[in-house]
């Protein structure tokens, strides 16, 4: 582990299964769509970034969304293309490196949050994999008092560039021990984060996290540290 800061006490799990209900978010193009869980009592909210290629669908995100969930954690897996611009990435890949327009996607819905009633006072961090990790950090980096951590698994937070120095919100990026081609790019970025910010490896995984238990390890470090480090997080639930 490298880690830059201070560290502080962890929180506890829960056992809800709360249900899923689907949302559309304006954009300036024009909407995408998203899934939202909201236990009771939530805590906070976690908006999901995924990778390219992926979606709100993506299983491994919701693998981890489930042990947020189970937490006490809202969260919003969503699109990061609208529509019209997921039928032109299919065949041209031409939106989903574009990390400029991902992070813009992702302060759409931190927007868009407290306008919810459900969300409104909950405190939002942000869970990015590989290049929606970049647009997490950008996006922690334009709204800098209303992100209150961020979470990169098998991230490219090198791609967020000069966006790293303003991050204001501690970072967590856990890398699989076997990925050796993303650890010297979270290194990097690692050194360049202005904020509080730590370097987790999950031993045994490579970029996908496909090995047993890998996944379940990131959920676990994911869930601890936005318990940790969203405002108010740490505190009790109050009972169902």
């Amino acid at each position: 582990m490298r880690s830059r800061g201070p560290a502080r006490p962890g929180g506890r799990a829960g056992m809800d299964g709360p249900a899923e209900r689907a949302v559309r978010i304006p954009t300036a193009a024009e909407h995408v769509d998203a899934d939202l869980v909201v236990p009771d009592g939530a805590r906070g909210v976690v908006v999901f970034a995924h990778g390219s290629g992926s979606s709100r669908r993506s299983g491994r995100n919701r693998r981890v969304a489930a042990t947020l969930q189970a937490a006490g954690l809202a969260t919003l897996l969503l699109d990061l293309l609208t529509p019209a611009e997921e039928r032109v990435d299919v065949g041209t890949r031409e939106h989903r490196f574009d990390i400029a327009l991902l992070a813009r996607r992702l302060v759409d819905a931190i927007d868009w949050l407290p306008s919810q009633a459900a969300t409104a006072r909950l405190p939002v961090g942000l869970f990015g994999a590989s290049t929606g990790a970049a647009a997490a950090l950008v996006a922690a980096a334009a709204r800098p008092l209303a992100v209150g951590a961020v979470v990169s698994r098998g991230g490219r937070p090198d791609l967020a560039g000069a966006a790293l120095e303003r991050v204001v919100a501690p970072v967590l990026l856990i890398v699989g021990g076997d990925d050796r081609q993303v650890i010297p790019l979270n290194e990097s970025a690692l050194d360049r984060l202005g904020a509080e910010s730590q370097m987790r490896l999950v031993h045994g995984a490579t970029h996908l996290f496909q090995e047993p238990g890998a996944l379940e390890r990131v959920g676990e470090l994911a869930r601890d540290w936005f318990l940790r480090r969203l405002p108010g997080a740490a505190q009790e639930r109050p009972p169902a």
